[in-house]
């Protein structure tokens, strides 16, 4: 395929010269000599304010472009202090350790020119031998780490090994790479500092902050959310940059023998006719895929037609490489050198490389799909063009939501803001786990109120454990084990579970429980290093699944009912024809079944329900908008029962869904697993005269919220109109997966509920009613207000689908119903304490809310009615028997 023929949109970003200004006039003779000496006659307008705004004391967060020279920024103050305060300590926090690495090696040449005995520096991370950690701990003034090393070595053993020295002397706190600090993983490293800032204090010391970040909307909200201070930013950008060619790339379209679209040709595709053509034009490149198995795809597809259609292919073929996680530190090296010798003319990467380790001059990118947030797409495309020359920068497009939307609105990417970094540092479990950490670290006061917000209700709680003792007012922390390496930086569920491989018994990788349940259940697929494999038994009690490699070719979509119970709303505001509000709810997910969707075009393949569901309730928080009701009128007219009446199609509440959802993430930096959205569980009743309100969730899929969906309230307006712009410029011509998530289901419709938010418009006329439109609701074979004359035909059945409870449940005589409540009419007093135990009472709810139609929020309870003189007796034997055999 001719590359130019899929060109849908060019965009040139004009030279830009640079901005010099003279050395500042508090900069050290030392440094000016040093800066002379290596051709840096003048500094960027940046550097300059950057140097001078940290002389004054301030906190800083820089956003200039890739390659604008923000290490020079970084290390001119810090350089300055520690050639001034031989004692001064800086930490350098890098998010990857290849990072730390790389940006060591630019630090080599000021280590050099000032020799050791002036400035010393090193990498402290896992991979750190014994001695060097000490001699970092004993000389280093910069010490380049990541947040793990911060969390579980530096802060828990301040007072040992020399880290006392080190936190004395701390004058500067460098973070690089700041936008990647984002919801689960941004949170912890907010608290992480928190702990930081009490250990300094505890040292008499108060380092500045020093941040660069990705071009996001809130830069300086999250560097102060993040450090906990006040910060100022460093955005006038004084480096020169060459002119750079943008080029958007749609793929071809598939189209059947009907005439029909079924979506297009592979991004990979593309991607592997375009880079041949760029290793015989000698252009040095870095291709981006989105996963590894994307990159060992493209990386064979380019070098078999390198082989196969150029005489030379033989030694072409060996000009590109592939780089990505997995690789051995010692193969990633020798292809960085290979690279930036010339050996290699181009590299297939994951984002591994988009954090800017060097690897020479690049004047070509391919970006395999929208890489999902902005901020990567310019670190991405920013690594092309760093040497001054002129650059050209490929997006291949996915047949994918973002992706279609960029198709259609090309200026979102390219002029309009960009996205929010989001972050909770408040979440209730991050936040107690470094509470627990902290008070292992130095005994809690009551000034750390100020510092833990929900230190006053923690106290008590792990007073209780026993994992806090009051010591005159302070309290120390008593539990028997390390709280700082009792949790994950980049999770909040401390229930993990291990994805284990059958064939050669190695762990593939481990999630937590609420992961564990979409991704690894029965019959899942799950990929990972490229490789397929298929869950075989998810075994709960040992938190484990075990799985087999795989070759088929689709992958697997959890499916199930996610009920939603309103606890409160916080806050709330009126939107054109709706209402929007933002608060607490307890979200209870049961995964019962799962799709099959094949590789590339998504299509439905097929359903499979699980033998037992999977089940687990947390409160969060969510944006919940109440659906018009004009527009539940008409897609309740629309849903169709299928043959056997269990499930329910042609459900266009589910477009609504998957188009908000997409919006939603577009606006704040999200993925897949951040958020979820779904409609609350009456919209799909069929019943005449069903008047509740019907109200569609946005809601953190984490415990306890990381802010998203606060974030969604405030943003309701823009991810509306772009859900709108989504659907309505789709160039399918009835509905795909890329614009509403499934082929089957009618665009108009979708897109006239989405507009019906902003206005009420007339629905439209002859739409499309397809018999086979799958959804992943089931209808319920009992209705809950009927259980009470049912009891025994609904045990049976129970007993019959092999649930959990069931022999138990039909040992019960009768039970009650009174509107939301079911009580369960025992005759053994001892039930009564069984059946109320939380774990047994939840799973007796969800399994009635399984099978039933019971709203949400049911209560349980019991009655008890022990008239049977039989039991009466049998207990009385008992109790004396057993005293016998005591005595």
């Amino acid at each position: 395929m001719n590359i130019s023929d899929l060109i849908i949109y060019n965009k040139t970003m004009t030279k830009r010269e640079a901005a010099y200004v003279d050395y500042p006039s508090n900069l050290s003779t030392e440094l000016c000599g040093y800066l002379s000496e290596k051709g840096i006659g003048k500094l960027y307008c940046h550097q300059a304010e950057m140097f001078e705004k940290a002389m004054e004391g301030n906190n800083i967060v820089i956003t200039t472009s890739t390659a604008s020279g923000k290490t020079l920024s970084f290390l001119l103050p810090v350089i300055q202090e520690i050639l001034s305060n031989p004692l001064a300590r800086a930490i350098f926090i890098y998010p990857t350790k290849a990072l730390a690495s790389d940006q060591y090696r630019a630090i080599l040449p000021y280590l050099e020119y000032f020799g050791d005995n002036r400035i010393s520096a090193g990498v402290y991370d896992g991979d750190t031998t014994v001695n060097e950690r000490s001699r970092i701990r004993k000389s280093a003034n910069i010490i380049l780490t990541n947040p793990e090393m911060i969390n579980a070595a530096f802060l828990p053993n301040h007072s040992k090994f020399g880290f006392d020295f080190i936190f004395s002397n701390l004058k500067y706190v460098v973070i690089d790479e700041l936008h990647t600090y984002r919801g689960a993983f941004g949170s912890h490293l907010a608290n992480v500092f928190r702990r930081l800032g009490r250990v300094c204090r505890y040292y008499n010391s108060s380092p500045k902050y020093l941040c660069s970040s990705a071009t996001i909307a809130n830069p300086v909200k999250l560097a102060e959310e993040i450090c906990g201070q006040k910060f100022i930013r460093v955005s006038k950008d004084g480096s020169p940059a060459p002119q750079k060619k943008y080029m958007l790339v749609q793929p071809p379209k598939i189209m059947g023998n009907d005439k029909k679209y079924y979506g297009q040709v592979q991004s990979t595709s593309v991607a592997a006719d375009l880079l041949p053509d760029l290793v015989e034009n000698d252009n040095s490149f870095i291709a981006f895929a989105k996963s590894r198995r994307n990159v060992e795809v493209v990386l064979k597809e380019s070098r078999d037609k390198l082989e196969t259609e150029n005489f030379f292919g033989g030694s072409l073929k060996d000009k590109i490489s592939g780089y990505r996680g997995g690789y051995t530190p010692i193969e990633r090296k020798e292809i960085e050198n290979k690279m930036i010798t010339g050996v290699l003319r181009g590299l297939v990467s994951t984002n591994a490389l988009e954090l800017g380790i060097d690897i020479g001059k690049i004047d070509t990118t391919v970006i395999i799909g929208y890489p999902g947030t902005k901020a990567s797409f310019w670190q991405q495309s920013g690594r092309a063009g760093r040497s001054g020359s002129e650059s050209t920068n490929y997006l291949i497009l996915d047949n994918l939501p973002f992706d279609q939307y960029i198709a259609i609105n090309p200026d979102w990417l390219f002029e309009s803001g960009s996205e929010n970094a989001v972050i909770d540092k408040n979440n209730l479990l991050i936040e107690l786990a470094h509470i627990r950490a902290a008070a292992a670290e130095i005994p809690l006061t009551l000034d750390d109120i100020s510092i833990f917000p929900d230190l006053g209700e923690t106290i008590p709680v792990l007073i209780r454990a026993s994992e806090l003792t009051n010591q005159s007012g302070k309290f120390a922390w008593s539990g028997n084990f390390f709280p700082a390496g009792d949790f994950s930086l980049r999770n909040i569920d401390k229930a993990r579970y291990k994805l284990i491989n059958k064939d050669n018994n190695k762990e593939i990788t481990e999630m937590d429980e609420m992961q564990a349940f979409r991704e690894v259940h029965n019959g899942a697929i799950y990929m990972h290093d490229g490789v397929q494999y298929q869950v075989i038994k998810l075994d709960l009690e040992s938190r484990t699944a075990f799985a087999i490699p795989s070759n088929g070719n689709y992958y697997t979509m959890p499916g199930g009912i996610t009920n939603i119970r309103i606890i409160q709303g916080s806050k709330d505001m009126e939107y054109k024809r709706t209402k929007v509000t933002f608060g607490d709810v307890n979200v209870d997910e049961i995964v019962y079944m799962y799709k099959k969707l094949q590789f590339h075009n998504h299509q439905n393949l097929g359903f499979e329900q699980l033998e037992k569901p999977l089940s687990k309730d947390y409160d969060t928080e969510s944006t919940w908008i109440r659906i018009p009701d004009n527009v539940v009128t008409v897609y309740r007219r629309l849903l169709q029962e299928s043959q056997n009446g269990m499930i329910i199609r042609n459900n266009h509440f589910e477009g609504v869904c998957f188009a908000i959802k997409n919006a939603a993430m577009m606006a704040t930096m999200t993925e897949q697993e951040d958020i979820g959205v779904v409609m609350s569980n009456n919209a799909i009743e069929i019943r005449e005269n069903y008047d509740e309100e019907v109200y569609m969730f946005i809601y953190d899929k984490y415990v306890g919220g990381l802010g998203y969906a606060e974030k969604v309230f405030d943003l309701t307006e823009q991810i509306v109109e772009d859900a709108i712009k989504m659907v309505g410029g789709c160039k399918c011509e009835n509905g795909c997966a890329a614009c509403i998530g499934d082929y089957q289901l009618d665009k108009s419709m979708v897109l006239w509920g989405l507009k019906n938010l902003l206005e009420e418009i007339e629905a439209p006329k002859d739409i499309k009613l397809v018999q086979y439109a799958p959804s992943t609701f089931i209808k319920k074979p009992f209705k809950f207000e009927e259980l009470q004359g049912k009891w025994k035909e609904f045990c049976e059945y129970m007993q019959e689908n092999g649930d959990a409870f069931a022999k138990f449940l039909s040992t019960i005589p009768e039970v009650e119903i009174d509107n939301r409540t079911l009580t369960l009419v025992l005759n053994n007093a001892f039930y009564r304490e069984w059946v109320m135990e939380e774990s047994n009472k939840k799973s007796i709810i969800n399994i009635i809310s399984f099978h039933t139609d019971a709203p949400v929020g049911i209560e349980l309870r019991v009655r008890l009615e022990e008239t049977d003189e039989d039991r009466k007796n049998i207990k009385n034997k008992l109790q004396r028997r057993y005293e016998d055999l005591t005595e």
